[in-house]
């Protein structure tokens, strides 16, 4: 799992001992954690996620950062989900022991043009619904399905990362009591705090899947307030084949229907995204 987006905070962070891991190499770290190369006891080779030291003492931060760890080791048995392999505190700080994959987000590679995106783009869209209909199926809602929390391999091998903010499946549209999240992928039921279910994570899918191919947010506002204007106010909307040519009739239509501004006209379940998505690209 590379992503070297280290800040400031992380910046000049040396190899060290954490219980029984040799940590050897930052490679992320974000508002609330932090991502090590490192090898544990029998000398493998894993990824170590931890809490930064401040986020320790923030409890809400603490309880999303187990909730996401007991997530994925309930579900991580899916070829594009990151392996679990096992969480616990060290000396009071909270982490959590993962596969570790040689790659970059789906954010980076994005922003650098990487052959590899533009060869695979498919198979990775396809594999990125995969890896949503596995989350539901097992009774979770992922709710911050974006690029950065999609890694890809050196052979296009897909992984899921991050279930903190993963809730379980209601099985009718419930209200959250908070918001979290990054509001360029949220449904608008989520920006109007409105009763949402598995299908926020469609229209997530949807926004990620159009940016992909178009080189463009389908609602680029720069605040929760504008992003949830363009969202219900599509005057100004242009469709991806409008932005590109090259995409399948087919796609396009799938991608839309995962943008609905009404959920009720959103796919009903993530198999069923799966299966047009495959009959778009002809796998």
């Amino acid at each position: 799992m590379e992503a070297k987006s280290v800040t400031e905070e992380g910046e000049g962070a040396e190899p060290h001992q954490f219980g029984p891991y040799q940590l050897h190499e930052l490679i992320n770290t974000g508002g609330m954690a932090e991502i090590w190369i490192a090898t544990n006891a029998q000398n493998q080779t894993v990824a170590i996620r931890k809490l930064h030291n401040k986020s320790t003492f923030n409890s809400i931060e603490k309880k999303r950062f187990l909730r996401g760890c007991e997530v994925l080791a309930h579900i991580h048995n899916h070829e594009n989900v990151i392996g679990y392999i096992s969480h616990g505190k060290i000396s009071g700080e909270p982490y959590l022991e993962m596969e570790y994959l040689e790659s970059s987000n789906l954010k980076l590679l994005f922003a650098r043009s990487d052959p590899l995106l533009q060869e695979n783009i498919g198979n990775i869209l396809i594999d990125m619904a995969v890896a949503l209909e596995h989350v539901h199926d097992s009774g979770y809602i992922h709710r911050d399905f974006k690029p950065e929390n999609i890694i890809i391999s050196r052979n296009a091998s897909l992984r899921l990362i991050d279930f903190d903010l993963a809730i379980p499946k209601p099985e009718k549209p419930v209200k959250m009591k908070n918001n979290p999240g990054t509001p360029a992928y949220m449904a608008p039921e989520q920006l109007q705090r409105e009763p949402l279910d598995h299908r926020v994570d469609m229209f997530a899918f949807g926004v990620a899947a159009f940016e992909l191919l178009t080189n463009q947010k389908p609602f680029p506002g720069d605040s929760p307030a504008e992003i949830l204007k363009l969202q219900l106010d599509r005057s100004e909307f242009m469709t991806p084949r409008e932005l590109n040519s090259d995409i399948p009739a087919n796609l396009e239509k799938t991608i839309l229907k995962c943008l609905e501004t009404d959920m009720q006209q959103r796919y009903p379940f993530m198999s069923v995204l799966v299966r047009d998505l495959q009959t778009a690209l002809y796998v």
